[in-house]
């Protein structure tokens, strides 16, 4: 007995003295401070700056001033004066482990079922970079293969991989399908029918380690532009409430209306895609403050690269048609005082073109201002992390990105003038020295 009772103080004098000298070493490492001159600066917050200094301490933002006096003695010194600064960008709808290279003569479509999982994450980095060089330097991931998304996640917050900060979902949640295309099979790791699998799966998510979930709730995808409702109200609605039950958000993927009707009724976060939606659903979507997500910008990419891709030609009508009738939606939409997240859907090589959905948001009616909302403030608040991204504000994440030339004038200057982009207080892209990118 007295051997225990000895031995118990001795390894609580051993934690005591190890927690003083990480206590000491906590106070010896001080965190790097970096200070950034913007010519204009977009905060966020409502207000556009001039001769801005963003100063930066360790991965978060310490102040936004003026007042080159308030710099602290020793801080690095950045000069971005030629140009606006912007808080680093948020793209909501992305498959980042969907990426591939254009391997002349061999279509994408082959080259990404041919990759197992590991090549897969590790030519994905690629993507990661042009991601951030369109200056997004966040990214909610909704549907992977493996648990690849995870993966990626995790190796991009250990440093192992440069790359946006992610958000993802794991497998998306799917109603048993025969392949739309022969070879092609959805991930089985989702398929779900019933309240009772669909409880499962999204379950399954969440002990995987998912901080979203996506729900795929009508046909639509690639070159396929139908919208048909696959899970109906009750599947919906299960999902939904699990979701929230463990206190994680839900995005619903539909192309047509009528999923779009029972995903905003049952209540999920965001709706992605859908098309053709009726005009009372758009004035629920208002009401509950749903996100709209309409992902116009994909389907002009896959027009674009069909051919590299490996479509069968003859879906360009359909397609072509969709595109006019997404947009006409997204017009009525924000008309009605709905919120917009952006969202590009990439995939495939469209990385670093995330951005260009915000040329067709301004083509719906908004101001350049207003679209920048839905690639920061907007997107942040449907993450929940709207004390956190979104803005340049002291606490939060020092993302910033700087664009040559004024934004609030032209969208386009966002989408083709990125010069600089730090995430998370580290310089990931620097184009900012005369040599143009």
């Amino acid at each position: 007995m007295k051997r225990v009772c000895l031995f118990i103080p001795a390894v609580v004098l051993v934690i005591a003295v190890a927690l003083s000298v990480a206590s000491a070493q906590d106070k010896a490492v001080s965190k790097p401070i970096k200070a950034v001159r913007f010519g204009k600066l977009w905060d966020a917050k409502g207000r556009l700056w001039t001769n801005a200094i963003v100063i930066v301490e360790g991965d978060h933002i310490k102040t936004v001033t003026n007042d080159a006096a308030a710099i602290p003695s020793g801080a690095e010194m950045i000069d971005l004066s030629k140009y606006t600064g912007l808080p680093g960008l948020i793209d909501v709808h992305t498959h980042m482990t969907i990426y591939t290279d254009e391997t002349p003569g061999q279509p994408m479509l082959k080259q990404l079922t041919a990759n197992p999982p590991a090549v897969e994450v590790f030519l994905a980095r690629k993507g990661a970079l042009r991601t951030l060089e369109a200056g997004v330097t966040t990214v909610r991931d909704l549907g992977a293969d493996q648990y690849m998304d995870i993966a990626m996640r995790d190796l991009i917050n250990r440093g192992e991989m440069i790359g946006p900060r992610m958000f993802v979902c794991g497998y998306g949640l799917y109603i048993t399908n025969t392949p739309y295309k022969p070879g092609l099979h959805p991930p089985a790791g989702g398929i779900a029918d019933g309240v009772p699998e669909v409880l499962r799966v999204v379950r399954q998510q969440i002990a995987a380690g998912a901080d979203v979930i996506k729900m795929y709730a009508s046909t639509g995808t690639d070159d396929d532009v139908t919208g048909l409702q696959t899970y109906n109200y009750e599947e919906i609605k299960a999902a939904v409430d699990a979701a929230h039950q463990f206190g994680k958000r839900i995005a619903i993927h539909s192309y047509g209306p009528d999923g779009a009707r029972d995903a905003v009724r049952a209540g999920t976060d965001s709706l992605e895609h859908a098309t053709d939606v009726d005009d009372a659903t758009i004035a629920e979507m208002a009401k509950r403050g749903t996100f709209y997500v309409p992902t116009i910008d994909h389907n002009r990419y896959y027009l674009d690269n069909w051919q590299k891709i490996g479509y069968a030609n003859g879906f360009q009508e359909k397609t072509k048609a969709f595109i006019e009738r997404n947009l006409e939606t997204a017009r009525k939409a924000h008309k009605a005082g709905v919120k917009f997240a952006m969202g590009s859907d990439a995939i495939y090589t469209m990385f670093g073109q995330n951005t260009r959905e915000l040329g067709w948001f301004v083509k719906a009616g908004m101001a350049p201002e207003q679209a920048l909302r839905t690639a920061t403030t907007n997107a942040a608040e449907l993450l929940g992390k709207e004390k956190e991204l979104g803005a340049v504000a002291p606490s939060y994440f020092a993302d910033l990105v700087a664009v040559e030339g004024d934004p609030l004038a032209d969208i386009n200057v966002t989408l083709n003038n990125v010069k600089w982009v730090m995430k998370g207080g580290a310089v990931v892209v620097d184009n900012s020295k005369s040599h143009a990118h």
